[in-house]
C-alpha cells in the first residue's frame, strides 16, 4: 500500500502545489469563490489543464438523472483526471468529504482533492478511489 500512496501523492502533487500557491498569496478567511477564480489563474500559470466547473450527470438503472452537478475544478495531470473541491470554511466535515467521494464514486474519476483554504493554516486532503472495490482510500 506504501507504493500506491506514493503514487497517489505524485499525482496529485501539482495540483496541491497551486492550491498552497493560491493560499500563500491570497491568505485565509476569503470568499470560496475568490480561491476558485485564482486556482484557475494558478492552474493556467502552470500549464495544468483543467475544466472549472466540471458538470456531469448520474446514472440510475440504466437511466440518465437530467440534474447536472458539478465539482469545483476536473484537472489533469496525464492522462488522469483529479476532481478538486475547494472550500473556505472554518473546518472541514464529513460532508465535504461526502461530497468529494460522492462526485469521486458517479464519475469514476479515481482521485480528488478536497482543501480548504479559510484557515490560517489550509486544509488539505487526498483521496483515491478504486472503482473496482468501491474502496475510499485517503493518503
Amino acid at each position: 500500500m506504501q507504493d500506491d500512496k506514493s503514487t497517489y501523492k505524485q499525482m496529485v502533487y501539482p495540483v496541491i502545489g497551486a492550491c498552497q500557491e493560491v493560499h500563500k498569496q491570497l491568505g485565509p478567511f476569503l470568499n470560496e469563490y475568490m480561491y476558485q477564480d485564482a486556482l484557475a489563474i494558478e492552474l493556467n500559470l502552470r500549464n495544468i489543464p483543467f475544466e472549472k466547473e466540471y458538470y456531469f450527470t448520474a446514472e440510475y438503472k440504466g437511466y440518465t438523472i437530467d440534474h447536472r452537478h458539478f465539482a469545483d475544478f476536473r484537472v489533469m495531470n496525464g492522462d488522469q483526471p483529479i476532481l478538486v473541491e475547494c472550500k473556505a470554511v472554518d473546518n472541514l466535515t464529513d460532508a465535504h468529504r461526502q461530497q468529494l467521494w460522492n462526485y469521486m464514486r458517479l464519475t469514476g474519476i479515481q482521485y480528488g482533492v478536497l482543501y480548504n483554504f479559510a484557515p490560517v493554516y489550509a486544509q488539505c486532503e487526498k483521496y483515491h478511489y478504486d472503482p473496482q472495490t468501491f474502496k475510499m482510500v485517503a493518503f
